[in-house]
């Protein structure tokens, strides 16, 4: 509506500048024709198109001045507009998630993680921990097991036959024979002595 109103009175000045140079014009007409009375009534009536056309100026001026106050009227409207939307955001995102909220949601995010660690730690776990925590459960058959290899064992040693040392010699003075030795058979004590101690030398 400012911009029509400044385009009338720019108009309506272009026309009275007009006007007042042609009475410019006239006067000069009966300034040369010695008529000094019309001449003075053409500069009276430049002179009121003059005070019309600084009057259309202020106008002008006022209109621009208006224009501008009413440009920082609209910017500090728009940006008070926004601080209230800002406002009104904020309260109800804060009415929306209050502190008891929060803590709530980051106990569970700590639960959350803490569940995480537990599944990695035990995906990570070696594989053969399983097998040992087998074999400590079966350690006491385990032993027991042993325990009777080590007996068929000794029963085994115990069985065999067992082998004697070769007699000592016997001096035998010159000129005689020694006569041959007979032969003497264990006994069963003594073939169960000579294979412990062969055991024990083991």
């Amino acid at each position: 509506m400012s911009g029509l109103t400044l385009e009338m009175l720019e108009k309506k000045e272009n026309v009275l500048l007009k006007k007042a140079t042609a009475e410019v014009e006239k006067a000069k007409e009966f300034t040369r024709a010695k008529n000094k009375k019309a001449a003075i009534q053409c500069l009276k009536k430049k002179r009121l198109y003059e005070q019309q056309i600084e009057q259309l100026g202020n106008f002008q001026l006022r209109i621009h001045d208006q224009m501008i106050l009413l440009e920082g009227a609209k910017a500090t409207t728009e940006t008070v507009d926004a601080l209230r939307t800002g406002a009104s955001a904020m309260r109800a995102m804060h009415k929306a998630t209050n502190i008891e909220d929060v803590d709530k949601t980051m106990d569970e995010i700590n639960e959350q993680t803490e569940n995480m660690k537990q599944i990695q730690e035990a995906l990570s776990a070696p594989i053969g921990a399983a097998a040992d925590f087998d074999e400590a459960c079966f350690q006491d058959e385990l032993e027991a097991e042993l325990e009777e290899l080590e007996g068929a064992e000794l029963e085994e040693q115990l069985l065999q036959p067992a082998t004697t040392a070769p007699a000592a010699p016997v001096h035998v003075p010159a000129g005689r024979l020694p006569a041959r030795p007979i032969p003497q058979k264990n006994t069963a004590e003594e073939d169960e002595l000579a294979a412990l101690q062969a055991e024990m030398a083991l």
